[in-house]
């Protein structure tokens, strides 16, 4: 496969990062330009990542093209380059339908969403993959686990689940400001939280036929402190709003 990249942000930083650190790194790639700082960097750190002259050089040297450019500036971008029919097209715009990217990359033949995530570097987390194609499969799956998906609208559903990690991440940082106005050093109330959820996050594969509200139930011991927190935060409703939240990315997300 010879792996070109319209696009040098973060998410094609993570995917190369992960894809060169594998025993079997052959894989020879093709960066864009648009970001020449990032691109630069990565062609620098591993000998057969190179950067084209300018993005219809990544097509005309590739076989298969990862588009991935801002929504905004995909339909300026991406008019002005020449698609061949033998192109394979991977589009990782959440935003953007299959449809949208086929007419954008006419003549190529072959279009196919997929929607990775930034720990991809690491070999883990998932990728979504619509529709079904082994050889993209094959790819993600070399770095963590590659979920392929038939129906667009369940992709695009899927796809809500990635606008959650900032939540997350504040989630855990109100953990972590409250422990820090409680006298607790910083560096070990982050090195607790991290411990605590890294831990977490192991138990629905530990318990798999479990669902998330039964894990929940498992944790909340009716009168402890468990319970109350999320007795709390659901009479408060904020639970709801956060589903509104998805609702809103997800009519973004499939137009609707």
């Amino acid at each position: 496969m010879k792996l070109g990249f319209i696009g040098t942000g973060a998410l094609t930083s993570a995917i190369v990062a992960g894809l060169k650190s594998l025993a079997d790194n052959s894989v020879s790639i093709l960066l864009s330009p648009r970001n020449a700082e990032i691109a630069a960097g990565l062609a620098s750190r591993y000998p057969d990542v190179r950067v084209a002259g300018d993005n219809q050089a990544v097509l005309d040297n590739c076989d298969t093209v990862m588009l991935a450019v801002r929504p905004q500036v995909a339909h300026e971008v991406l008019s002005e380059l020449r698609f061949r029919p033998d192109h394979h097209v991977v589009s990782l715009i959440a935003t953007l339908s299959r449809e949208e990217i086929a007419d954008m990359s006419a003549p190529a033949e072959k279009v196919t969403k997929a929607l990775p995530m930034p720990m991809i570097a690491y070999g883990q987390g998932a990728t979504i993959i619509c529709p079904p194609e082994p050889s993209i499969a094959a790819l993600f799956g070399k770095l963590g686990k590659a979920i392929e998906v038939e129906d667009e609208s369940e992709f695009d559903a899927l796809s809500v689940v990635t606008a959650t990690y900032a939540t997350y991440f504040k989630y855990l940082d109100t953990i972590h400001g409250w422990l820090k106005d409680h006298g607790v050093g910083e560096a070990r109330g982050r090195d607790y939280i991290a411990a605590l959820f890294k831990a977490l996050a192991h138990a629905p594969e530990a318990a798999p036929e479990a669902g998330f509200m039964h894990l929940a139930e498992e944790y909340a011991t009716r009168g402890g402190i468990n319970e109350q927190v999320l007795r709390e935060l659901t009479d408060r409703k904020l639970f709801d709003a956060f589903a509104q939240s998805l609702d809103g990315v997800h009519r973004r997300i499939s137009k609707t």
